[in-house]
């Protein structure tokens, strides 16, 4: 037995966060869990690699006045004369583009799926750094968990699309997170409100002189990122409303509360808002959405999907909506044979490889996929998702090659010269190498405007 040998296994089996390890021979081995959320695989994409800009992240809290407190409706009594009403908080994280060479200190603190153990979570984003000012703002981009989920579970791809000169903000949705989870009608009532809350608060921090914010962020120039009940809201921040069916059932929330985002009475989608990107969007399984209240989308959409995935539906959840927003621009992205977790979520902290009696499974069923690896999945997201906030953010049109591609990535062909050059046969995915663009599907269909 080698003495590699020996010290791997004690890292490994021991397990200790941080703890030193004397071995009997007195050598020193340090076990650190990783947690790592900005990995760059061999096999990334191109759009995938970070970008110019240094990082920075802050946390910020926020209330939203007088908003129904959901919670407090009981649906077997009488609807009260006046519904109770509170400030309801939320917590947002922010990554920015910083000063060049920022440095500090870069871990992240955040709750796992049980919502009891607080991890370390490693990327490139410097705590508190000063902002890089420029003379033209950077467009914003919101973020939007899923239920339930926290403002760090789209981590790599928040910090990501920052460096790429974004203001990026993701939000812990109050009753939705996993330290607050509760009633879901609350997300069913508040997450589409809690999205543009948002947007609006941020709007505000952009001109107010005492803010960080202040100049560095164009809200008039926004993308909207959501997964799962994130994306639900994004469809509804879209344009779509839900149906009379879902508004009435016995099901939904209590004394109409839904009535706010029902089509024909909600507004079409905020003129702020220019693009919208839903993973796993849910909802279309369960009636929320048709295909007449999707007719109402108004910004172009990018939807991101497992193909198998069973929380959400696809040939009858996502991709029906894909389908059915026919008067904007839209995309699929599908990972054949992934689920639920497909591209949004980061990779499963180390310490989630246990099985929690109170939840009844391992922890880090919430985080992985049965047949993609995480970090795989997240590099070609936000790959794709650079392409789309590019193009559609920032006019950037030399985007569109990585967007009009073959529907089929097995059927790509790679054919390059000697000098590297495409021959008139190479259909590859742009910005894949060889043999990397493989289970995938890229659809793309047309306003009928």
């Amino acid at each position: 037995m080698g003495l590699r040998f020996v010290t791997n296994h004690l890292a490994k089996s021991i397990w200790l966060k941080g703890a030193i390890v004397t071995l009997a021979f007195g050598m020193n081995v340090t076990a650190f869990a990783e947690n790592r959320i900005d990995t760059q695989r061999p096999d990334a994409p191109e759009l995938a690699a970070y970008g110019e800009h240094s990082i920075g992240v802050r946390q910020l809290e926020v209330a939203n006045p007088n908003q129904i407190e959901m919670l407090k409706l009981d649906p077997t009594k009488p609807e009260p004369e006046t519904l109770p009403r509170y400030d309801r908080p939320l917590t947002l994280e922010v990554w920015y583009p910083a000063l060049k060479g920022s440095t500090g200190n870069t871990t992240l603190k955040a709750y796992m799926r049980d919502g009891k153990t607080e991890v370390d979570l490693h990327g490139k984003a410097v705590r508190d750094a000063k902002p890089k000012m420029t003379d033209n703002a950077f467009p914003l981009v919101l973020i939007s968990h899923g239920y339930p989920g926290n403002r760090f579970l789209l981590a790599h791809l928040a910090e990501n699309i920052a460096s790429k000169g974004y203001v990026v903000v993701s939000i812990d949705h109050t009753d939705s997170t996993y330290r607050t989870k509760a009633a879901f009608s609350s997300t069913l009532v508040n997450r589409p409100v809690d999205q543009l809350f948002v947007l609006s608060q941020i709007e505000g921090m952009a001109k107010d002189k005492d803010s960080f914010l202040y100049g560095l962020v164009d809200t008039s120039d926004t993308g909207l990122i959501g997964y799962s009940m994130g994306g639900y809201g994004a469809v509804i921040n879209a344009g779509a409303g839900v149906t009379e069916q879902v508004v009435t059932s016995k099901q939904s929330p209590p004394f109409g509360a839904l009535e706010r985002h029902q089509s024909g009475i909600k507004p079409n989608a905020d003129k702020r808002l220019k693009t919208v990107i839903a993973f796993a969007p849910w909802g279309m399984n369960y009636h929320m959405f048709s295909s007449e209240t999707l007719k109402e989308i108004s910004v172009p959409m990018l939807l991101i999907a497992g193909s198998q995935d069973d929380v959400s539906g696809y040939e009858n959840g996502v991709r029906a909506i894909w389908q059915g927003a026919s008067n904007v621009d839209r995309s699929l992205l599908t990972y054949d044979n992934a689920n639920h977790n497909a591209g949004a979520v980061m990779p499963a902290p180390e310490e989630s490889y246990v099985f929690d009696k109170e939840l009844g499974f391992n922890i880090s069923e919430h985080y992985v996929d049965a047949v993609w690896d995480n970090a795989r999945m997240n590099n070609i997201a936000q790959h794709f998702v650079t392409a789309w906030l590019d193009k559609y953010l920032k006019n950037d049109i030399s985007k569109d090659a990585y967007l009009d591609i073959v529907p089929d990535s097995n059927e790509g062909v790679y054919a390059l010269d000697e000098e590297g050059e495409a021959k008139p046969e190479h259909s590859y995915w742009k910005g894949f190498g060889n043999r990397t663009a493989k289970g995938l599907h890229f659809e793309t269909l047309s306003s009928e405007k």
